[in-house]
């Protein structure tokens, strides 16, 4: 869990609370969508801090971006390689000098 994400977490539910009480007792739907939305902006930083599902398994980068090509059945990884961006675009890098090209 990192502070940006607590701090985002906690903006948009003080952003959804200041929303909710300045509604009505019958609100328009224009005026909930904004309330709509800081909540959703809630649920997807709460969901950052637990990790879950876009962990990439790497050990040196376990919360980093995950490969687009991961799972690619067009374009497969190369065997051994996993989901972290970071690393594999590091493999990359370093076939592109072996061959002799530069990236």
């Amino acid at each position: 869990m990192g502070y940006a994400e607590l701090r985002e977490l906690q903006n948009a539910l003080s952003t959804a609370s200041d929303i909710a009480f300045s509604l009505g007792a019958e609100p328009a739907p224009h005026e909930t969508e904004p309330l709509m939305e800081a909540l959703r902006r809630a649920v997807a930083a709460a969901g950052s801090l637990g990790g879950g599902a876009e962990l990439t398994g790497c050990p040196e980068h376990p919360r980093g971006p995950v490969d687009p090509l991961y799972g690619d059945k067009e374009d497969p990884l190369p065997p051994g390689w996993g989901k972290c961006l970071l690393c594999n675009d590091r493999r990359r890098r370093a076939g592109g000098r072996r061959r002799g090209g530069r990236l």
